[in-house]
C-alpha cells in the first residue's frame, strides 16, 4: 500500500467534500433522567442498608455493655458483702488482743439475784 492510497483510506472515515461534518462526530452519552432516579434510589437503598447495619451493631454493643454492667454492679455488692463479712469475723479477735482488753479484769459472778 502505497503513502497516497492509506491516506485515501483514512479520508473515509472523515468528512468529504460536500458533506455533513456533525453526522460523522461521536455522540456522548448520557444517562437519561429515568436511569439518574433508579441509580439515586439505589444508592439511597445502599445508604440506607449501611445505615442499619450500624445501628443493629450499635445496639449489639449496647446489650453487651449493659450486661457487663449489671454483672459489674452485682460483683461489687458480692465484693461489699465479704468486706462486712471479713470485717465481722475479725472484730472479735482484734478486740480480746488489743491492749485494753489485756488490761481488763476478770471477774467471777459474786452472788446470784433471787427473786
Amino acid at each position: 500500500m502505497t503513502y497516497s492510497s492509506a491516506l485515501a483510506t483514512n479520508r473515509s472515515q472523515f468528512a468529504g467534500r460536500g458533506q455533513n461534518a456533525v453526522s460523522f462526530r461521536v455522540q456522548e452519552r448520557t444517562l437519561g433522567p429515568i436511569s439518574n432516579t433508579i441509580i439515586l434510589i439505589v444508592l439511597a437503598c445502599l445508604l440506607g442498608l449501611l445505615y442499619l447495619t450500624q445501628v443493629t451493631k450499635t445496639n449489639a454493643y449496647g446489650y453487651q455493655i449493659n450486661g457487663l454492667q449489671v454483672q459489674s454492679a452485682q460483683l461489687q455488692s458480692q465484693h461489699d458483702d465479704l468486706e462486712v463479712a471479713s470485717a465481722r469475723l475479725q472484730s472479735l479477735p482484734r478486740v480480746q488482743n488489743s491492749a485494753v482488753a489485756k488490761n481488763l479484769v476478770a471477774t467471777t459472778p459474786s452472788d446470784t439475784i433471787q427473786n
